[in-house]
């Protein structure tokens, strides 16, 4: 019963994006490791840019300083 949990910025990703993510998950668990997807479980979180760090600074800060 594998457990993903894939953590990405909230940073405007789509709920296609996310099914693809969930699915693409799914299908690795399988290949390599036989595992059967009606007991693979992944969970997406979504964490605010002000929430996640890099380095010394937060991502909010590294997205202005890009612009």
């Amino acid at each position: 019963m594998p457990y993903v949990n894939i953590k990405i910025t909230d940073e405007g990703v789509t709920a296609e994006q996310k099914h693809q993510l969930v699915q693409g998950t799914t299908q690795l668990l399988v290949d390599v490791l036989g595992k059967s997807p009606a007991t693979t479980f992944v969970l997406i979180e979504e964490v605010s840019t002000d929430n996640w760090g890099i380095g010394y600074q937060l991502v909010t800060e590294l997205r202005q300083a890009a612009q």
